[in-house]
């Protein structure tokens, strides 16, 4: 029995390679050689929906088969083919050349990999130390139910807005070590980091994700008040908030989530798939160790971190905290605080008599090991979204939106969100999303700035759903490292959560386009998710099983 299962589990991977190979002898009828040193030519799908193909072929492909990381390869080798013209060495060009070698070569893409690898070490350290077990520990003793370390959780993730990567790590650092002494599944926990990650840092005015919405918002417009002004009408981040408090008190888990909530009740914080935490960095237990050892080495990372962010923006250069945020390199802002952090860190720890340097030492390589999986994953979907950009996602779906009927005007922000929703799902970027509807939303309504500012608005919520639904969406993959869940099951659970959200917010952007009152649609909003959310307690009930353990 054993024997037949392996062969459907490696039939099951194959699968997609074997339609692969048949696509490939399909579209390579000839096989030419390009001049070496051409520059590449423009893709003749140039602009055209066969731009979301590789995207939509990686992340169903994850889906079905659970396994990410030969669904982006073969999504970028689809990409690669599309914009090859039938030449195949402009494929395999385009695939290293547009794909994988301009994102690792990329100083904000290589400082993002950088503060990744520093945090693993310091989380090594942490556990190694006994600082996790140590404020495990404390922890236990002072919150007293499961709903405790759920709600500190998400109130942890609502505090720290400044930016969703620094967001989704520190939280999953801080909080694991809680959550697993309180049965808190991984995948819940992931949901959790992900959903006060991007939907946090969307409404937070003093934030990266600020920078990049103002940062594409035309010059002759006030990007920083139009942001301002959206905030109430960004109904996916703020419905999601409410949701997050409904399904921690009401006691309600529905989809594949409740299946790992479940199995978290009895033991299996991960149900399925690998651990994705090595043994050796495992948390280790020493009667020396203090609550202190946890905490202060993350204080000071924060502190850190966001001197380094503002300190990138001009900040200790006379410019204000805000333009200081507007303005800061977020990737290079992070690793500056995270390098200074860890040299703390080492000295700390030494100065505790808690680790040796050879064991600081050690940690670094058991942390690089245990990112190892986000490195990889993220890398990929780096390489995918080049190809999309390459094959022209951004051109297809602008003239796409710029065609739309003017009758439709009262409608354009629930068809922004829903356009918005699909784009980022597709190329799993919200930033890229705002670069293509915003400019196309200020130039619809250049008279009419309340429509204006709801469909910008519209636009923001939409690209922050689609890239919490997308399984290659940076943030969901940082979510996934944070809390140490295995991504596809991560993608799996919060799913079904994202789009009750996401229906809600659409049909709250039909009312809002009549009214066009931020408090009324906004109480309307927040009604018809407690609704929801009431029927749907009603349809599944109480999970039972996992309050024995609340």
């Amino acid at each position: 029995m054993k024997s037949k299962s392996n062969q459907r589990q490696i039939m099951k991977k194959l699968l997609p390679l074997s339609l692969w190979a048949v696509y490939f002898c399909m579209v390579f009828p000839k096989i030419a050689l390009a001049a070496p040193g051409d520059e590449l030519p423009t893709p003749n799908l140039f602009g055209t929906f066969w731009a979301l193909l590789p995207p939509l072929v990686a992340i169903v492909l994850a889906l079905i088969t659970k396994e990410v990381y030969s669904s982006l390869v073969i999504g970028i080798i689809v990409g690669g083919v599309l914009a090859s013209n039938g030449i195949f060495e402009v494929g395999m060009r385009n695939v290293l050349e547009n794909g994988i070698v301009p994102v690792l070569a990329d100083s904000y893409n290589v400082g993002i990999l950088m503060f990744l690898v520093i945090l693993g070490a310091i989380v090594a350290m942490m556990n190694k130390s006994g600082g996790a077990a140590a404020f495990g520990r404390w922890a236990f003793r002072h919150i007293k139910r499961r709903q405790g370390a759920e709600c500190l959780s998400v109130v942890l993730g609502m505090l720290i807005f400044i930016d969703d990567y620094f967001n989704c790590l520190t939280v999953g650092s801080v909080m694991r070590p809680i959550t697993d002494k309180f049965g808190v599944s991984r995948a819940k926990l992931s949901y959790i980091i992900d959903a006060t990650a991007a939907p946090i840092c969307i409404i937070a005015p003093i934030s990266s994700w600020a920078a990049a919405v103002t940062g594409n918002v035309p010059e002759d417009q006030n990007g920083f008040l139009i942001f301002l002004q959206a905030i109430p009408y960004n109904y996916y981040a703020l419905l999601t908030i409410v949701m997050l408090f409904f399904i921690i008190f009401s006691r309600v888990d529905y989809g594949r989530m409740r299946i790992h909530e479940n199995h978290a009740a009895h033991g299996d914080l991960f149900t399925e798939g690998q651990r994705v935490v090595p043994e050796d960095n495992e948390e280790k237990d020493n009667s020396r160790a203090i609550v202190m050892d946890m905490l202060l080495p993350v204080f000071v990372l924060i502190v850190l971190c966001v001197l380094g962010m503002i300190y990138t923006g001009g900040f200790f250069a006379g410019e204000g905290i805000i333009n200081a945020f507007a303005n800061c390199d977020a990737s290079l802002g992070l690793v500056v605080g995270s390098f200074f952090a860890i040299i703390f860190a080492i000295i700390y720890y030494m100065a505790r008599r808690s680790m040796k340097f050879t064991e600081c030492m050690g940690c670094l390589i058991e942390g690089f090991k245990a990112m190892v999986p986000a490195i990889l994953i993220l890398t990929f979907a780096w390489s995918l979204k080049g190809i999309t950009t390459t094959l022209g996602a951004r051109e297809f779906v602008g003239e796409l939106m710029s065609n739309a009927p003017a009758s439709l005007a009262i409608f354009i922000p629930v068809i922004v969100f829903l356009v918005g929703v699909g784009l980022a799902f597709s190329t799993g970027t919200s930033w890229g999303t705002f670069g293509i509807l915003i400019p196309i939303v200020v130039a619809i309504f250049p008279d009419d700035p309340k429509m204006m500012v709801i469909a910008i608005s519209a636009c923001m919520a939409g690209a922050v759903c689609g890239d919490h639904c997308s399984p290659i969406s940076d943030t969901t993959i940082m979510a996934s490292a944070g809390a140490q869940c295995n991504h596809i099951n991560h993608v799996n659970t919060q799913l079904p959560y994202a789009l009750t959200v996401a229906g809600v917010s659409a049909v709250t952007y039909i009312f809002a386009g009549f009214i066009k009152n931020p408090i009324i649609c906004l109480i309307i909003g927040v009604v018809l998710m407690l609704a929801v959310l009431m029927v749907i307690r009603k349809k599944v009930g109480v999970n039972e099983e996992v309050e024995l353990k609340r």
